[in-house]
């Protein structure tokens, strides 16, 4: 039950825990990495992803899409997993310090409140272009992009399953 509490202690639920823990790792000086995402079926190009996000800083924050959020991007369809043991996984990386949800289309507001030092996200992505761009800039931040692992991606993986169907 040790590693289990652990996994479920990195899983944030109110922002009231948020700004604790925020304020905590102010005072400590740490440098806040954050990202988001669905993460809805995990596999080795998430994992090269978030490790290589979790490089530019003390503490790395996953912001998670609610079941809601994910079927309003990526259809009625998704997510595969719900939202829980999407957040239970992301939680078990060793790399990952904290995972919240949030139910909006974009990660905005989580990103106001977080303030992190580093913004990330994939290469698919304009650096101006990402949700948050302007709150980490405007307290001398730094957004960074990152290349995708090529053939591995979640639909790529969806699709495969079809097939086999």
């Amino acid at each position: 039950m040790i590693y289990l509490s652990k996994i479920r202690n990195k899983i944030i639920q109110d922002q009231k825990q948020l700004e604790k823990v925020i304020e905590k790792w102010a005072s400590e000086n740490k440098k806040i990495v954050f990202t988001n995402g669905c993460f809805d079926i995990i596999h080795r190009g998430h994992i090269e992803y978030l490790s290589k996000a979790a490089d530019y800083g003390d503490v790395l924050v996953i912001g998670l899409n609610t079941d809601d959020s994910v079927s309003r991007i990526k259809g009625p369809h998704r997510p595969i997993q719900d939202e829980v043991g999407r957040a239970h996984i992301m939680a078990a990386l060793e790399f990952v310090d904290l995972v919240i949800y949030f139910n909006e289309d974009t990660p905005y507001d989580l990103i106001k409140q977080v303030q992190p030092d580093v913004l990330v996200k994939g290469a698919d992505y304009n650096a101006e272009d990402i949700v948050g761009y302007d709150i980490v800039m405007a307290k001398g931040g730094q957004v960074k992009t990152l290349k995708f692992l090529p053939g591995h991606s979640t639909s790529a993986i969806e699709a495969k399953i079809k097939l086999a169907d």
